[in-house]
């Protein structure tokens, strides 16, 4: 698996984004991917999973309205649209693979494969 992000960049407050992750290598079964972010000085937090081959989701409290989380199975890519973005959201985004389990997890122990990053910068 190598997850590659892209979509990040610089935008003011109250504009949108679209976040895509690409899996270029082996495809390897996982449970569900997810979104993670990580501001500067900060641990990395959870955002947003989905089941790869279900429908369920599942959002971090402080996303949960204005994040939504997707994918395109045949393209073997996940999506993160986010909408009316805050300075608060400035973080490098990551996308996260390789979950175990049956249920959504939402820590940084549960997965095993990442991206490496896309930094999304939102202007006040």
């Amino acid at each position: 698996v190598q997850l590659v992000e892209s979509g990040g960049g610089t935008v003011q407050a109250g504009g949108s984004m679209r976040l895509s992750c690409g899996n270029s290598g082996e495809n390897v079964r996982t449970y569900a991917r997810g979104w993670f972010r990580q501001a500067p000085g900060k641990e990395r937090q959870f955002v947003a999973a989905i089941a790869w081959l279900g429908t369920t989701s599942r959002y971090a409290g402080s996303v949960k309205g204005r994040f939504t989380v997707s994918k395109n199975i045949a393209k073997d890519t996940l999506y993160l649209e986010i909408k009316n973005l805050e300075p608060e959201d400035t973080a490098v985004y990551y996308c996260a693979g390789g979950q175990r389990g049956k249920s959504l997890c939402d820590t940084v122990e549960g997965y095993a494969d990442w991206g490496q990053g896309t930094q999304v910068t939102v202007l006040s």
